[in-house]
Order: C-alpha cells, then structure tokens, then sequence
C-alpha cells in the first residue's frame, strides 16, 4: 500500500471536513509532525500526512465506535494504507487499544491534544494571535483545569513521555511549528 501525496492527504481531508476549525486542527497536527519528523530524522512528509488525516474522518464519524476506523477503512480502501500510517491513524485514541509502537504513532498521540490546547490559548489573547503565545502562557493555563476543559492533559504529559521529551520542552517545540503556519491557522 503507498502513502497519499500531501495533495491527496489535503484533498481527502476536505472531502469529509467541512468545518474549518477541524480542517485547522489537522494543518496545525500536521505542522507539529514535520516538526518532530525533523527532530527524528525521520521522513516530513509522511509524519505530515499521518497529523494533516488523523482526524478526517471525525466530523462524519464522530462516535468513538467509528472514529478512527472509519478513516483506517475508507484509506484501505481508496489503496492508502501503509502499516505505520494506520498505526498512527489508529493509535492517537486511547479507545481504540492500539499500541503506539512507531515513533510516528507516539508523536501523533503526543501532539494532538496539545494542538487544542495553543490554539485555545491564542483564542483568549486579545490580539487572537499565535505569535504572542509563550510557553508561559501555556503552562499557565495548563494548571487551571477549568480552561479548555475538554484537553486531556494527561494524554499529553503520556505523549511527552513517551517521546522522551520533557513537557515544556514538548510545548515550546509544538508552539514553534504552529507559529510557523499561523497564516493558515488564521491564528
């Protein structure tokens, strides 16, 4: 099975998402896997492809008995289905109980809630600009739980660990690669 080209990971993506804010969190995921790929030495476009699809078939199947599989089939079957790609795919929900054994998987897991997170935290500034974001101010509203409730923020401190990255560490690299494409986050 080949990997999608980044078009074809793009045009999947808007297929079956219309909601802009979910095709933002996908360019955002993505953005923040190049990033790591970079770090790992690994391939960026890959790692970009697996961060731009986890989420694309969320808004047609949102219920954890669909969502991710849905998105696992319809790349088997459209002949987009490398192991480490479904791997990810599946393996960035604890629900699904797939083990996260690629470093591609563990990245995935590590930085999509925390995506939602700097993009919550850029919403509240004044200005709603990324750019004024710091690691400070994300960690300040890490401990208030009550802001952006819906973050698990253990999942995250997981992901962290996992990828043997300290957690502010982890932060400051995601915050980097999303004020890198504040453009397109509209951020």
């Amino acid at each position: 099975m080949k990997w999608p080209s980044r078009e074809e990971a793009f045009s999947l993506l808007t297929e079956f998402t219309e909601n802009k804010n979910l095709i933002k969190h996908g360019l955002a995921v993505e953005a923040a896997m190049r990033s790591y790929a970079d770090a790992f030495g690994e391939d960026r476009d890959k790692w970009g492809i697996a961060g731009l699809l986890h989420d694309f078939d969320y808004e047609k199947y949102p219920d954890p008995h669909e969502h991710p599989y849905k998105g696992a089939e319809i790349l088997r079957q459209r002949g987009f289905a490398p192991d480490e790609l479904i791997e990810a795919i599946l393996g960035h929900g604890n629900h699904t109980g797939v083990a996260r054994t690629s470093t591609m998987a563990k990245a995935l897991y590590a930085v999509d809630e925390l995506t939602g997170l700097i993009i919550a935290v850029a919403l509240v500034r004044p200005s709603k600009k990324i750019a004024e974001v710091s690691i400070k101010s994300v960690l300040k509203k890490w401990n208030n739980k009550m802001f952006a409730r819906g973050v698990n923020r253990e999942d995250i401190e997981h992901g962290a660990r996992d990828l043997d990255i300290p957690l502010r560490q982890h932060i400051e690299n995601v915050l980097a690669a999303m004020q890198g494409i504040s453009q397109d986050l509209g951020l």
